[in-house]
């Protein structure tokens, strides 16, 4: 069978968006680069340098972890019971994913610190650092979830979970030995949106006066534009590089997986 021709409209919409995207790409590589001295990479090896640069990029990342640790252990075990044994209640659950995009971050941390007023969550840094992170947590759920509940709906839970069980597992081991290698992609698919949530997030982490990435970067943007500009370039290879090992994982398990039912 011969493949159906692609549009030549079709190609000339996908090379205006890809352009449309690509031109403000180029454009701060470009400002990035060139100095009053000419083309240089001066500000790139300043980044690394600068002051308070890795104390920031390590506390993002270590809160982005400790989030999708989090997260994961909340929506995995939540979705797979309900997608098991309440269907219905999915609906539910769809509705709640919807809350924390309703609810500007600005109004959420605001709620957090008046609810949790008074408390060791709010007299103290390590308290305050639980409300980031319990911040973290909510408006990365609905993006979570949704990857998660894309992934269980791609394997057959009833048949996995009814095998497990003839087999004597119990209801610990099914879940950790079963369901969560089965859902590995999904997993860093989430896990990615949630890191990159994490990342960007600026209002939580500001109200907070949390010494987050994100406001290192507004910080850094008055200070030093050029090393701004070439630290946004940086985090967004980073994040393509992240897209690039979910693929190959998810590809690989893909592989695996035929080669399982071949046999």
């Amino acid at each position: 069978m011969s493949r159906p021709k692609t549009a030549p409209l079709a190609w000339l919409l996908f090379g205006i968006a890809f352009v449309y995207l690509l031109l403000p790409l180029v454009a701060m590589l470009w400002a990035s680069l060139t100095t009053p001295r000419g083309v240089t990479a001066d500000a790139y090896v300043a980044v690394f340098s600068t002051p308070g640069f890795a104390e920031a990029l390590l506390f993002s990342v270590r809160s982005g972890l400790i989030t999708i640790v989090i997260t994961t252990l909340l929506v995995v075990p939540t979705a797979y019971w309900v997608n098991l044994r309440m269907p219905r209640l999915r609906a539910v659950m769809e509705f709640f994913t919807l809350v924390p995009l309703v609810i500007p971050p600005i109004l959420l941390t605001f709620g957090l610190i008046r609810f949790f007023n008074g408390t060791p969550l709010t007299n103290t840094g390590d308290g305050l650092y639980v409300l980031l992170i319990g911040g973290y947590v909510v408006i990365s759920f609905p993006f979570f979830y949704r990857a998660i509940d894309a992934g269980l709906q791609a394997i057959n839970l009833r048949v996995l979970t009814e095998a497990a069980q003839s087999l004597g597992a119990g209801w610990t081991t099914i879940l950790f030995r079963v369901i969560f290698p089965n859902m590995l992609v999904a997993i860093l698919n989430g896990s990615f949106i949630t890191f990159a949530i994490v990342l960007g997030e600026f209002t939580i982490s500001s109200l907070l006066s949390q010494p987050a990435f994100s406001p290192y970067m507004l910080d850094l943007s008055y200070r030093e534009a050029d090393q701004a500009t070439a630290l946004s370039i940086i985090s967004f290879g980073f994040t393509w590089l992240i897209i690039v090992v979910i693929s190959i994982v998810g590809s690989r398990r893909a592989g695996g997986a035929r080669q399982i039912i071949s046999r």
